[in-house]
């Protein structure tokens, strides 16, 4: 680990038990941020080109504020990383979450928030806008910490995690028992505190949560949003929380077991882990044909001559916390199975006695983007598009034409009833 002396800008590296005590900064980055490498040539007296820049200012402010406080060593991400190196940037990144847990103090400098002349009902205002609380890596940074102070762009202080808790928790929708121990919230209600948060990078909004999660993986940049998938294959690695399941998405017609996206939890945040003793199962787990997971299904509705199932989660809604939440599924064949309006969950009600229940059964529920959707030989398709699909986008249907295959637009709101448009 390698930390910036407050006194005298120098960085020193250390390790393991000789790690120092020490204070770490928690910001949003702007367009004038200092590397390690021009940090150094500066104290090597070979540059001065960092002079009068916003970013030199903010360390220098930053360690000025760390020595009045007494701290010999301060940490701040944009000089104390060497991002040259991938090894490095990878372990720190893996680290990260410790490290701003084991920080003595946690400076959260907010830029935009001037507090000069506010009053506190404005000044809460201002906070509650400031862009600290829509990035990615700031979410831990929060959490993490023990202690977290609150500044200014002026370095004023304007409160701590413990006397803004109501505002925060407001504005991140973090419960206030999960503020101070956010590991112990469920994988669903954790997810839900990132739906809302964005990062420069794509793979950063998973990479931003492996510690909050309790997971490390190697980070592959280009990998897109493939790496929200590897982040929630690690998680069940390790965990049997199946909140990780209860998520939304408007935008899809089927999928699979994982969500595409924290936004997908956006209304989970009310999710809690559950155990119901009748839906225990074994161990699941990832293989190359989707979620190998035992389920007892039970038969739902109907669609357009589907049967489709129900599969209860050990999860549940803080507003009924003795109904499981179920997703729904359908089968493809055999033994694999896809979800099914995942626009929504519903709270399983134990079976009428007219409905088909079934034993605990080895299922695969694949993604749907690797399946093949191509029409056997002879066989008509039929495609159904989702009214409020298009319209949530801000589209409209104002024209049909003869085509084959068959269309039909239908709706969920609309009692399960379909629209089919006359094309002949």
């Amino acid at each position: 680990m390698r930390l910036l002396h407050t006194s005298t800008l120098n960085l020193h590296e250390f390790h393991g038990d000789d790690i120092p005590k020490y204070a770490i900064l928690s910001h949003t980055w702007g367009k004038e941020e200092v590397s390690l490498q021009a940090l150094q040539k500066v104290m090597s007296n070979e540059s001065n080109e960092l002079d009068g820049s916003e970013g030199y200012r903010k360390i220098k402010d930053c360690c000025k504020l760390a020595a009045s406080d007494h701290w010999e060593y301060v940490w701040i991400d944009t000089c104390c990383i060497d991002k040259t190196s991938s090894a490095e940037l990878s372990e720190a990144i893996n680290s990260m979450y410790r490290w701003y847990a084991e920080a003595r103090v946690c400076y959260a400098y907010l830029a935009d928030v001037d507090s000069a002349g506010q009053s506190k009902s404005s000044l809460m205002s201002r906070i509650g806008r400031s862009r600290w609380f829509t990035r990615g890596w700031t979410l831990q940074e929060l959490l993490a910490p023990i202690t977290v102070v609150f500044y200014d762009k002026a370095w004023v202080e304007i409160g701590t995690k413990s006397s803004l808790l109501d505002k925060i928790s407001e504005i991140t929708g973090i419960k206030h028992q999960h503020m101070f121990e956010p590991l112990k919230a469920s994988v669903a209600a954790k997810m839900s505190w990132a739906s809302g948060r964005t990062t420069t990078r794509l793979e950063d909004i998973a990479y931003s949560l492996m510690g909050l999660f309790e997971v490390n993986m190697p980070l592959l940049y280009g990998e897109g949003s493939k790496a929200f998938t590897r982040l929630q294959h690690e998680i069940v690695k390790i965990s049997d929380d199946e909140s990780i399941f209860a998520w939304r998405d408007d935008s899809l017609l089927n999928s699979g077991a994982f969500a595409r996206a924290p936004s997908a939890f956006r209304e989970s945040g009310d999710v809690f882990n559950v155990k119901f003793p009748h839906l225990e199962k074994p161990p699941y787990t990832v293989t190359h044909r989707g979620l190998a997971i035992e389920l007892a299904l039970v038969t739902g509705t109907v669609e357009y001559g589907v049967k489709v199932l129900m599969a209860a989660l050990q999860c549940a809604l803080a507003t009924d916390i003795t109904n499981p939440i179920s997703i729904e599924l359908v089968y493809i064949n055999q033994h694999d199975l896809i979800r099914t309006s995942p626009h929504t969950f519903i709270k399983h009600k134990r079976p009428p006695k007219d409905q088909e229940a079934h034993h605990n059964k080895l299922v695969y529920i694949r993604p749907t983007d690797k399946l093949d959707f191509s029409v056997r030989p002879n066989q008509a398709p039929t495609f159904y598009v989702r009214i409020s699909s298009i319209l949530a986008h801000g589209f409209s249907i104002s024209e049909t034409y003869q085509c084959r295959p068959q269309l039909f637009f239908w709706d969920k709101a609309q009692r399960e009833e379909r629209v089919e448009i006359e094309i002949d």
